[in-house]
This record gives C-alpha cells, structure tokens and sequence, in this order.
C-alpha cells in the first residue's frame, strides 16, 4: 500500500481515538466495522494485548496435540515455509478461538513477531487485541488482510498480515485460521491469495484424512429426499439442491445434507450426465467411460446399482438426470465465467477425480476446463491470479505464466526475482535454455 494511503489510514485511526468513530469513508468497511467493534468492547488500542494462555504448558502441549489442525501442519509446512525462509514473515495456526497453536518461521522471524507478544499459546481473537487478520477472518469467516495502521493494537501497527479461516470439508465447523504475518511480503497483494491455496489445499487434505460414517437410515434418507415423485423423465423442483462432489473425494450430497461417498465410476457418470442433460444412449455413455471394451450390459449394471444406492435419479433411453444437479465442476465453470479466476483456481484444486479420471469424457471435460481457465489466467496480467495459478499443481510447471508473473511485479522486487529464478529453473529442466 503506497505510503499516502497508509497516511490516510494513521489519520483515520487517530480521529477514532478521538472521537471514538473514524470518519466516514476513510477507511474499509471491514475495518471501520471493526474498529468500531473494538471500542465498544473497551480494548485499550496503547495498552491492548494478547491474552496468555490460561493452560498450564504440559495442558497446553496435550491440547495442541489432539486438536485436529495438527493433522495438516506438516501439509502447511511444505506449502509455504520454503518459500517464506528469508522474507521475515512467520505462518501462524490458531484455534477457532484465536489462539495460537504454532508458529513456524526462521527464528528472527519468530523473535520479531515475539516482541509483540505473537507467540505460542497467547489469544489474538478480535475480543482480545481488536482488529487484526486471525481475529477478523474467525470473526467474519473468511480471509482478510490487515495493514500496518489498520490494527487497533498501536504497538502491531508496523505488522502486515493475512489470514483465512480453515473449516471442516464435511460438516463445515470452524476448526481454526492460518496466518502469515510480518512486514512487506504481508502485505503483497498476492499474499491473501497464497493463504486461501493453502487453506484449499488443508481442506481437501481434511476430507481425504477421514469421513464420518453415515448414521443408521441415512442413506434410505438420502435416496427419499433424491427420489422423484412421479417416474417420468422430468427434473422434479423439490430435488432442487441435489450437489455433486468430483474435486475432492466423490460424495453425493442431497438435499437433506447427507454426504454419501460414492465409487469414482459411479461420479464419473454422475458427472458426464450432468453435462449431457440431453441424455446418452446406452453404447454413448460406454465410449465416454471407457476406450476399452465396456459392455452395454456393464454399463447397465452400474447404472442399476446406482439407482440401488440413490434412488431413481436416473431415466433410460436414453439415460438422464430426473434431479437437479449442481456440481463444484460446475462452480469452477461459474467462476470463469464471471472472471473470478483466482476463487476459479483455488476451487479446482488438484482436480481430484477430473485429473484421476481415465475415462475418456471425464479426460476431456477436465483438459477442457483447465486449458480454458489457463488461457484466461496467462493473459489477465494480475499478479494474484497469475500467482494462485503457478502456486496451482497445474501451473507449477507452467513457462509462460511464470514469464507473465515477473513481467506483471515490480522491477526490482523480490517477488520478480523469485518469479524470474523460478522461470530460469524451468528453462534447464525442460532444456529451454
């Protein structure tokens, strides 16, 4: 943020000090919200500061342990901390509370970041310290970034930091938030982005980790709730809702809310019906499932046991959908098509069951999807996009979005020099240069 914004903000700030309520406009609205938030709780912004933990260190050392972030630390390890190893920032998981479970970083790093009492175990919610990025993005739940002097807390306002909240994939509990914090690599537009990939990536490791077992009846609930009302071929409006899983582990949710998993064969013509709502004869579907020898009556029995499993979501000659079907393949789609390629990126994920597949329509609904997003993102010229892709397992390796990234950031800058080295390295892998 250029220094005569930061000016506007410090003078924002020092009016709400004032006369306890900014002046309008002045600053963001989440902000402003916030700080006004933090008044009327009576937090002290000179004298503000985290609450230590009330756990004894072993109790505090035993809660951390069990606490289901600790599933995906090492995961958020090699996602960021190679990169952030010289940039002066340290990454932060805290509880739904705010408190911080751990702090990773290289120890001038965590030294800093000690000095303002951001250490292991002490509470950064918004009710304890007032506006700051873990706090906010738990209170509001979503990502937010927090600049220099849009801290409450004076004594954090030389501290840049951006946070997004992790939730349970399955039953959507606020399980904590991850955070980066530290000074101008914070504070790079790009670094909310670079969280919430993160974020995407713990979610969907979450999911896979383990699902929980379906109550007794819950799929006879499953299938009632799916199950037309009548047996002809029409969508029936009170299935509306009905959504399909492929990015991440294949589930079928209706509209009661149940996830049930299904088999990748069983998603894979979910998905290619979805797509088709024409409808497939029964040698077409084959073909797209399959480049070998799948037999009508193979394809028959999956549909039979799907129906056996669902309800009769599907009709026949040719087969189609009787629901509704939404579909996070189809959120990607939405997304492109509004521009929104960063949320675009971050949705697709790894691909899941679209890069897993080996049917040949799955293959080429997903080779589709990625080469059309690709071609959106290497031309936008946003270095958050650009950099949500090349952080993306599918633009890792990706030249020329790696050259469009260090031609979009500063000259001079640290993250150009980064973009350029990584581009010089792909240059000898594939013997470009």
């Amino acid at each position: 943020m250029a220094e005569a914004a930061m000016s506007h903000i410090r003078r924002a700030y020092e009016q709400l000090l004032a006369s306890g309520e900014p002046p309008a406009e002045a600053v963001r609205t989440m902000v402003a919200d916030s700080w006004l938030r933090s008044v009327q709780r009576g937090i002290d912004p000179v004298d503000a500061e985290p609450t230590a933990s009330i756990l004894t260190p072993t109790d505090f050392e035993e809660y951390r342990k069990t606490h289901r972030l600790t599933a995906i630390r090492e995961l958020v390890q090699s996602l960021m901390l190679d990169d952030i190893a010289d940039s002066g920032v340290v990454v932060a998981l805290a509880d739904s509370e705010g408190r911080l479970l751990w702090i990773e970083g290289d120890s001038a790093a965590r030294d800093r970041a000690a000095a303002i009492n951001f250490v292991e175990g002490s509470l950064w919610s918004e009710d304890a310290v007032g506006t700051n990025a873990p706090g906010l993005a738990l209170s509001l739940g979503r990502g937010v970034q927090i600049l220099g002097p849009e801290h409450f807390a004076s004594s954090v306002q030389d501290w840049n930091c951006a946070a997004a909240p992790v939730h349970d994939p399955l039953t959507g509990e606020l399980l904590g938030v991850i955070d980066v914090t530290g000074g101008s690599a914070a504070a790079a537009p790009f670094a909310l982005a670079a969280v919430r990939s993160v974020v995407a990536a713990v979610e969907r490791e979450l999911r896979f980790a383990g699902r929980p077992t379906l109550p007794n009846g819950a799929v006879d609930l499953a299938r009632a709730a799916m199950r037309p009302s009548t047996t002809t071929a029409t969508v029936v409006p009170e299935t509306a809702g009905n959504r399909l899983t492929v990015l991440t582990a294949p589930t079928w949710t209706p509209a009661t809310g149940l996830h049930v998993p299904l088999s990748p064969r069983h998603a894979e013509i979910l998905l290619l019906l979805s797509t088709h709502p024409e409808g497939l004869g029964t040698e077409q579907l084959a073909m797209l499932l399959s480049d070998g020898d799948l037999g009508a009556v193979t394809v028959r029995a999956e549909i039979s046991r799907l129906r056996r499993d669902l309800g009769d979501l599907i009709a026949a000659r040719p087969y189609r959908l009787t629901v509704d079907l939404q579909s996070d393949y189809g959120t990607v789609r939405e997304l492109l098509a509004r521009g929104a390629l960063a949320e675009a990126i971050t949705a697709l994920g790894r691909g899941g069951l679209l890069a897993e597949s080996t049917a040949p329509g799955v293959v080429e609904l997903f080779e589709d999807l990625r080469e059309d997003l690709r071609s959106r993102v290497v031309t936008t010229g946003d270095p958050a996009v650009l950099t949500a892709w090349t952080s993306s397992p599918h633009g890792r390796d990706d030249t020329e979005a790696w050259q469009a990234l260090a031609q979009a950031l500063p000259a001079g800058g640290a993250e150009r020099a980064v973009a350029t080295g990584r581009l010089r390295l792909l240059d000898r892998r594939l013997g470009l240069g």
